[in-house]
């Protein structure tokens, strides 16, 4: 399966000595605009690039995934339940995804939007079999072992994380 990845569009910074504080990102004609504030250092506008840049891109990437389709295909496919609303939480940054079975909704991390269709498709289920049991028991890992990836997907997710926190793989990191 393919990535759902947007490459990243080129950038354009235009410092404003009318902004004092706030610093701002959008798409332009293909073209990441980040307004910041005139008084700014090269090293603080690279910072906010950044992740601007990141945020904007997770957001294009979301716009072109139905999460509602994939979430009542995976359902179907794997005998879960349906979620009555699923959506995108571009707020979501220690958490992949979460769901509230008092009224089945699920809500999917935007860091996923780049992420390989069939751990995106993971997190789903993960999430659709919370809406049949609520903790991480024998009979939850039953239910999101239907999902034949899960491991894989499990790993990737490991590794990405291991990656985002700075883990470099020396015994140092173990202890910290």
């Amino acid at each position: 399966m393919t990535s759902n990845t947007t490459s990243s569009p080129p950038v354009r910074v235009i410092r404003s000595s009318k902004r004092t504080k706030t610093v701002s990102a959008r798409l332009v004609r293909g073209v990441i605009e980040v307004r910041v504030p005139a008084r700014l250092s090269e090293s603080e506008i690279d910072d906010h690039v950044s992740d601007l840049s990141a945020k904007l891109v997770r957001k294009l990437n979301a716009e072109n995934i139905d999460l509602t389709e994939r979430a009542f295909s995976l359902a179907e496919q794997h005998d879960l339940p349906e979620p009555t609303n699923i959506r995108w939480a571009h707020n979501q940054n220690h958490r992949w995804g979460s769901a509230t079975p008092a009224d089945g909704s699920i809500r999917i991390s935007s860091h996923l939007s780049s992420a390989p269709a069939w751990v995106l498709d993971y997190v789903i289920v993960h999430e659709l079999a919370h809406l049949v049991i609520d903790g991480h028991g024998p009979e939850f890992v039953a239910l999101e072992a239907r999902y034949a990836q899960s491991e894989r997907a499990e790993a990737y997710l490991a590794g990405y994380e291991a990656g985002r926190n700075g883990w470099t793989g020396t015994d140092s990191d173990a202890s910290s």
